[in-house]
Order: structure tokens, then sequence, then C-alpha cells
């Protein structure tokens, strides 16, 4: 592999989707700086300064009574969409526009890893709060983020953590922070899920400030004995408790492995750091890694946002009725962000190649087409008509077309918008 098939391969699977430009950077610098700059901290980003997370108002249901009419509480329900897509739209401007490419990836990997939809949670503003807490420790041991979770407002309205009290324990929350977040099957018994449930107990969320907060009334305070460890655990020590496990950063560790290289190569022993982004060095470095290329099936939103960034597109900039097509394209696609299907989140690899996903793709397709920046289409204009497939490639930081695509590619070399919409639902661009 040469090194600008490796640092594309790298950008890639990092980020949302390089642009030509950002390839040929870290082409000069070489892998070994490519990836130091892609773990790098985070730093000075002007393109998330310039978006901003939209100021909410409170959740429009906190005002209602039981006295509120019916008309009310439609209203109600309606402004709580209206800020629902605000919310999303603004995201996926944001995935677009970020420098920091890899901490907007890794902030979705751990959106889909601790799977919280708003169709259950309804307010906007405790999604936006739960994805500042991935942003905030998402980087970093897995300690502090678990504990910040299991008193995440969204998270114990998604998993019925307000309704776990100590006369009538909810075992929802217990059962998935060990067996999708953290450990994993297998490696805890029923006892640990309902010692784990008395752990919980006591944490509500205020509706009207959308803060969660500890009702020692509601707590079980008596011993409780969780992994071969007996105290009076509480949510804090219980996160802890879990995060301090060994299968805890090994199910971590191959979680992302799972999501960044795929699963036809299996994941390599020892990949699990002192922290994510340890974690992700190793994984990044490893010999198998490499061996991953062009086998990964992007997600829609990989695809999307990838897309949006390579063609010089801004959602923001778009006229209303195109915003709406992207998300309605998400939809149709089966992944739109802020609404994982379920608490095990998205799926992955070949369940997203379908014939209905392909109609869908081949729609959006068209839309990104359409609105792509008259920078990029020069740029395919610019090469001689025969070339223009190449250049393409180019565009779309593929590294090569196979016989059949570039078959179907050369006699739309004279319609920059359709070979551009072609390129994207190609296999060569939808598998990375």
């Amino acid at each position: 592999m040469s090194d600008r098939e490796a640092v594309a391969h790298l950008l890639r699977r990092a980020t949302f989707g390089p642009t030509a430009d950002e390839v040929d950077a870290a082409e000069r610098a070489g892998p070994a700086a490519t990836l130091d700059r892609v773990l790098a901290a985070s730093r000075a980003d002007r393109g998330a300064a310039a978006t901003p997370i939209p100021a909410l108002p409170p959740d429009p249901y906190a005002e209602l009574t039981k006295d509120s009419t019916r008309e009310q509480r439609q209203q109600a329900n309606a402004e709580r969409r209206k800020q629902l897509q605000q919310v999303t739209e603004w995201w996926l401007d944001r995935m677009v526009a970020a420098e920091d490419g890899p901490t907007e990836k890794l902030l979705f990997f751990w959106h889909g890893h601790w799977a919280t939809s708003a169709q259950k949670v309804k307010s906007a503003r405790l999604m936006v709060g739960q994805l500042e807490t991935l942003r905030r420790h998402g980087r970093g041991p897995l300690g502090p983020l678990v504990a910040a979770m299991v008193r995440d407002p969204a998270l114990i309205v998604w998993l019925d953590g307000q309704k776990n009290t100590r006369k009538a324990p909810n075992e929802n929350l217990a059962r998935e922070l060990m067996e999708l977040f953290t450990l994993g099957i297998g490696a805890y018994s029923e006892a640990d899920v309902k010692a784990g449930a008395r752990a919980l107990t006591g944490w509500v969320v205020d509706r009207r400030t959308g803060a969660a907060r500890f009702e020692a009334r509601r707590h079980d305070p008596g011993e409780k004995s969780i992994l071969g460890h007996s105290g009076r655990f509480d949510a804090e020590a219980y996160a802890g408790l879990l995060a301090a496990q060994p299968a805890a950063a090994t199910f971590v560790a191959g979680r992302l492995w799972f999501r960044y290289a795929g699963t036809d190569t299996p994941a390599p022993d020892g990949l699990a750091g002192a922290d994510t982004i340890a974690t992700l060095r190793a994984i990044f470095s490893a010999p198998a890694f490499a061996q991953t290329r062009g086998t990964l099936v992007k997600q829609p939103v990989e695809w999307l946002v990838g897309a949006l960034r390579q063609l010089g597109i801004r959602p923001s900039a778009l006229p209303e009725q195109q915003r709406r097509q992207l998300l309605t394209g998400l939809n149709a696609l089966d992944q739109v962000p802020l609404r994982p299907p379920s608490v095990g989140g998205w799926p992955a690899g070949a369940a997203w190649l379908t014939t209905s996903s392909l109609q869908a793709r081949l729609r959006t397709a068209g839309v990104l087409a359409a609105a792509t920046a008259p920078a990029v289409l020069a740029r395919l204009a610019a090469a001689p008509t025969a070339g223009r497939p190449d250049a393409l490639a180019r565009v779309l930081v593929v590294d090569g077309w196979g016989p059949r695509t570039r078959a179907a590619l050369a006699p739309l070399a004279d319609e920059p918008r359709k070979l551009l919409a072609a390129g994207l639902v190609s296999p060569e661009y939808t598998v990375s």
C-alpha cells in the first residue's frame, strides 16, 4: 500500500470523509505524522465554532398541567418535533463543517454505542446534553464516561431509570449498562443485574430543568453483591466497578474495532489502552487494520456527510427543500442522527446494502449532485473527457475504479452532475 493509499484509508475511517486536499496534505506529512494529527487533542476548530449549538427553550411539555387542553398538548408535541429537527440539522451541519473530523466521528461512534433515541426521550435539550457529555468524556478513560452516563438525563429517560425505586427496582438500565455498554454478554449474571438495578435507584429527571437529580428516599442503600464485590453501592460506585473490569476495556475496544475496522478481519489482541485515544492508536497502527481497506460498508450518515464535505456542500446553506431532502434520504436509509432503532444501535456491514437502500442512495445522490459547489464541478470539467472518471475518483477520495464501474462512468463524462451521482452510488464509494 502506498503512503497516499495508507493515509486515505486512515482518514476515510477516522473521519466522515476526507477531501482531496486533506489527503494531499496527509500524503506530504506521511502516515506517522497523519496518525498523530488524527489523534491529537482537540484544537481550535473554526468550523465547529461557526456551528454553535442552537439556543433551545425549555421542554414545551414542562409548562403543561393536568388541566391542559388537547390542543395545548398537540402544540407542545409539535414544538418538541420542531426542536428535535433543528438539532438534527445542526449536528449534520457541524459534522460537515468541523475541521476536527476525528472528534466528530468519535462522537458519532459513542452516540451509536450509548444508543439513545429522541423518539422516546422527545427532548432536544436532553439529547444535546447527552452529546455534550459524550464529547466531554469520549476521548478519555472509560471510568469518568460511565460515571457521567449513569447520571445522564436522556439515558435515564430512555431506559426507564426514573422508574427505578427501592420498592420497585427497574432493571432496564442496569442490564443494558452491562450487556451493551461496558461488559458484553456472558460477563455478568442475572444476580448482578438485580443488584446493579438497586445501586442505580434514586435518580430522576426534572423535565422542567432537564437535569437529573438524586432523591435519597427512592434509593436502596443496602448491601449489594455485584461481580463478586460487596458493598453499599450507589450509581457512582457501580459505574466505577464496571469500568474497572478487564472485560470492559476489552469489550469497548472490540466495539471500536467493529465500527472503525469492520467484521471481516478479527480484532487483534491487546487493543485496549488506558483511554479511548490510546485504543484508537492501537487500532489504526495494527497491521490488521491496513488489511481492512475496501471491506467496510459506510453507514448512511458516513456516506452522506463524506459526500457533503467532498462536494463542498454546507447543509445550512441549502434551501429548506434541499435540507429536508437530505433528512428524507437518511430516513429512507434508516439512519437519522438522534434516532437509533433500539438500544443496540444501528446495524453494520451488508445490512445497509438492500434494494430499497440503493434506490434511496440514488435519489439522495441526485440531490447532492444538484447542490455540488461550482468549484468542484469546475475541477471535473477541467479534466479531459477521458480523464474525468479519474478526476472524480480524486474528488471522492476513491483509490481507483473497478472495470465495471469505470465502464458505467465513461458514458457520463460529458455530464458532470450525472457523473458525480453515479460515483456516489458506486461500490468503490459505498465501501471504504
